[in-house]
């Protein structure tokens, strides 16, 4: 799946943890705050708590669970 910028649309690297291009984070949030978030989701990604919560999608292999298939 193609990863893009939700304000400009611009494509992502697939790596990225945030759908926001560099351009618009600082444009948004600022230098500062915009790296803050980057470095929270980055931590989050490797804790294995980024998609926590997400609503369908693929079983995860490391549980018997299913996603969320909403209410």
């Amino acid at each position: 799946m193609e990863k893009k910028c939700i304000y400009c649309n611009i494509e992502l690297s697939s790596e990225s943890v945030v759908d926001v291009c560099q351009k618009c984070g600082h444009g948004v949030w600022g230098s500062k705050m915009f790296k803050a978030i980057q470095e929270n989701m980055q931590n989050a990604q490797e804790n294995g708590d980024l998609h926590q919560g997400s609503v369908g999608g693929e079983l995860d292999e490391n549980t018997d669970s299913k996603p969320n298939d909403g209410w």
